[in-house]
């Protein structure tokens, strides 16, 4: 169902190319890389066995850590953190390891090369609300370590952001359903189509329902608004995550092209200079419209991954720089016509069909107010305890990712989740061996 203009823009790597990157591969003896990598890949390693054709080794390796590899590989920010860290960056040629990542994991998939083994769920059940990067990662180390792990899921498929955040040229919706799958091997059970907080289904009745403790891994679902700008509500103002949403549910087939926000030859501008307006812009394109960016800062303090700044330039994305919206002007019929816009050179008028909101975001709220006893900050984020890593002011309950640390990219709230995971674990095995030495001395 995916359109032409969809398509991946980065090709994979073949195996000869993968091979031949590999052996570029220095072996530092304090290998960087791996400390620019937020959740400690071990590069060097997996780069060594690809080099000798170790497939299998080179995935074992990754799985030692990382529970969505051919994710990170396409989507993290690789010249900020590994990739800048390799010392033949220095020289304007690191070696590529984010690809090197996804081609491995690629591999694994087509050949079912790797087959973690499954141990039996004797250690405590855990629910894990949310299925984006924090959740499945949660799941992913728990089930390895012979927790009974069940995720809930408000969409119809799990995936969260991946899913339906990601644009399918950066990231092919068949590689994250891959990557889900290997979670679910492993022994993780989805329920899909389940809100917590809503309908009676609340963190006490999981409690009930015998789990031993609850992650929330909800992210940041509620896009911040311009409100205090006049003309914020004409029609043709809205969120960039709802474009991004209704244009990969269309790409999938699950909706009809009329549901898409977006028409073709519309002039559109993106308020942003994050991921998520790069994102839209490039996703408009895609869609045939002229674009372009209006962002309050320069390009220097863009908070945009570099390569998606590059790519934009090049499809053809105008940016606006030390540029604010201050008035969204009616088109006489309810809807917008034109901004007013203040730059570095004064105020002006400029006509556009449509303008997507790229602000930020901040968590809902429903878990929340429907228990008792988690705490949040002036803003929503939840609030968190150093030990057990990752627990909220309710007991047993925990929380990591975007829901705590604000809007941040896949690997960072992976590494965040890999913490509270070992925090539930210590957690739950304490709780029990407290229960059983109050049943010994009955």
């Amino acid at each position: 169902m995916t359109s032409d203009n969809f398509q991946v823009v980065r090709h994979p790597f073949t195996m000869r190319e993968a091979i031949d990157e590999a052996k570029r591969c220095l072996h530092c003896k304090v290998p960087l890389c791996e400390k620019g990598c937020p959740i400690g890949n071990h590069i060097k390693e997996f780069n060594y066995q690809l080099s000798k054709g170790n497939l299998g080794a080179a995935m074992e390796t990754i799985n030692e850590v990382s529970n969505l590899p051919a994710i990170c590989g396409r989507v993290c920010p690789h010249e900020k953190q590994c990739q800048g860290h390799c010392v033949l960056a220095r020289k304007g040629n690191p070696v590529q390891i984010g690809r090197i990542e996804s081609f491995i994991a690629d591999f694994d998939t087509q050949m079912r090369l790797t087959r973690e083994p499954v141990p039996q769920k004797t250690r405590g059940r855990i629910a894990v609300i949310g299925s984006g990067p924090a959740g499945l990662t949660v799941a992913g180390d728990l089930a390895r370590k012979g927790f009974a792990v069940t995720i809930y899921e408000g969409q119809p498929e799990p995936g969260g952001v991946l899913m339906w955040g990601i644009p399918e040229y950066r990231l092919p919706k068949d590689v994250v359903r891959s990557e889900i799958l290997k979670i679910a091997e492993l022994g993780v059970n989805f329920v899909n189509n389940t809100l917590v907080g809503t309908n009676g289904i609340t963190v006490d009745k999981l409690f009930a329902e015998g789990y031993d403790a609850i992650f929330m891994g909800t992210g940041t679902a509620i896009p911040q608004n311009m409100d205090d700008v006049p003309g914020s509500k004409l029609r043709g103002v809205s969120q960039s995550t709802y474009l991004l949403h209704q244009v990969n549910a269309f790409n999938e087939g699950a909706i009809g092209r009329e549901m898409v926000p977006i028409q073709e030859g519309e002039r559109v501008g993106v308020i942003g200079g994050g991921n998520v307006a790069m994102d839209a812009a490039r996703t408009a394109i895609r869609m045939g419209c002229d674009v372009t960016v209006i962002y309050r800062r320069g390009q220097e303090q863009m908070p945009a991954i570099q390569a998606e700044y590059e790519e934009a330039v090049k499809e053809g994305v105008k940016f606006w720089w030390h540029s604010t919206i201050t008035e969204f002007l009616d088109n006489g019929e309810g809807r917008l016509g034109s901004v007013r816009i203040k730059s570095d050179d004064g105020e002006r008028t400029e006509n556009f069909d449509r303008i997507f909101l790229a602000i930020g975001s901040r968590p809902a709220n429903r878990i929340v107010s429907t228990t008792e006893g988690i705490d949040v900050d002036e803003k929503g984020y939840v609030k968190v305890v150093e030990r057990p890593s990752g627990m909220t002011t309710r007991r047993g309950v925990f929380a990591g990712g975007d829901v705590v640390h604000r809007p941040q990219t896949v690997v960072l709230a992976m590494k965040a989740a890999k913490d509270v995971a070992l925090g539930i674990e210590q957690y739950v095995d304490a709780v029990k061996l407290l229960e059983d030495i109050e049943k010994a001395n009955r």
